[in-house]
């Protein structure tokens, strides 16, 4: 088998995400000045804030404005026809990864997806299989990982791939790897075909992303916060356990059963003893009214 110096390059940039969280688990969990961080699932932050800043410099001046002029000359039903092409690679890879997970059921609606989509949709370009109620059901290597337990680790952002955490760094050379540059032969018609892909996924965010400039005072924080709880949401089906820090410390106090409000203190300031629980309930007079002193012009008897 040949190999060539291009191809084992592409091979290594596959693996570029895990090499950087492997860097990044290595480092101490403590944040700028040696103080410990504030946030426990974002340990690495102040890293965490200038690779958001680096990716965020790279959308602004390189990603976006591709993505604005792809949206602007490419025609609707041709972006259409390429965005349903790189589905159908990631909804043969879901399918894969549903029937790791033992969802066997939903591995084969998956399965009749793509066979669907790739026969009568001409290799994936049109999606009749929507039409006929078989509907995306979006698994990756990640969720595969995390419903065999493993935990996601401490969030990270990646250079270039945005917000990940260690799990989802580690599989994510593999969920790169199945899309349509298996397809292609050399490693430049591999780059330009990664590179559609990404700019074909940024311009279909191009709304997303202005509502997030609009709403988010810490955008940083706002994107970390929905991704850790839609990975999370998305591991457990929409139904994930409580975390521990869910419980409250009212959980573990004891629970005093409902009883009446406490009577008014006595005139002589003595407070009585409380009676068991198991003491009867008795009716309780109400107190005499008083009477009033005679007046003082009344005659003496």
């Amino acid at each position: 088998m040949r190999f060539n110096a291009l191809g084992i390059a592409r091979a290594l940039s596959r693996i570029l995400g895990a090499l950087a969280l492997a860097v990044v688990a290595g480092c101490a969990t403590t944040g700028a000045g040696g103080q410990q961080a504030a946030n426990p699932k974002d340990p690495y932050e102040p890293f965490n804030r200038k690779m958001f800043a680096f990716n965020d410099t790279l959308d602004t001046y390189a990603l976006k404005p591709a993505a604005q002029t792809y949206q602007k000359v490419i025609p609707s039903p041709l972006r259409t026809g390429v965005h349903n092409v790189f589905g159908n690679f990631s909804d043969a890879w879901s399918a894969v990864n549903q029937f790791l997970q033992g969802k066997g059921d939903e591995g084969a609606r998956m399965t009749m997806r793509v066979l669907t989509n790739s026969i009568i949709g001409i290799g994936g370009i049109f999606d009749p299989a929507t039409d006929l109620g078989l509907e995306r059901k979006a698994e990756d290597l990640g969720q595969t990982l995390g419903r065999w337990g493993l935990e996601p680790g401490p969030y990270v952002v990646l250079p270039l791939f945005g917000p990940s955490d260690i799990r989802d760094g580690l599989a994510l050379p593999a969920d790169s790897y199945v899309s349509p540059t298996l397809l292609v032969g050399s490693t430049w018609q591999k780059v330009g075909v990664d590179a559609v892909g990404v700019v074909d996924a940024r311009a279909r965010l191009l709304g997303a992303s202005q509502i997030l400039d609009d709403i988010a005072l810490d955008r940083y924080s706002f994107l970390r916060d929905a991704y850790v709880s839609r990975r999370r949401n998305l591991v457990y089906d929409g139904n994930p356990p409580a975390l521990p820090s869910d419980d409250s410390d009212d959980d573990k106090a004891p629970t005093v059963p409902p009883s009446a409000p406490a009577p008014a203190p006595p005139a002589s300031g003595v407070i009585p003893a409380p009676l068991p629980a198991s003491a009867p309930t008795l009716p309780v007079p109400p107190p005499a009214a008083p009477v009033p002193p005679p007046p003082v012009s009344a005659p003496h008897a």
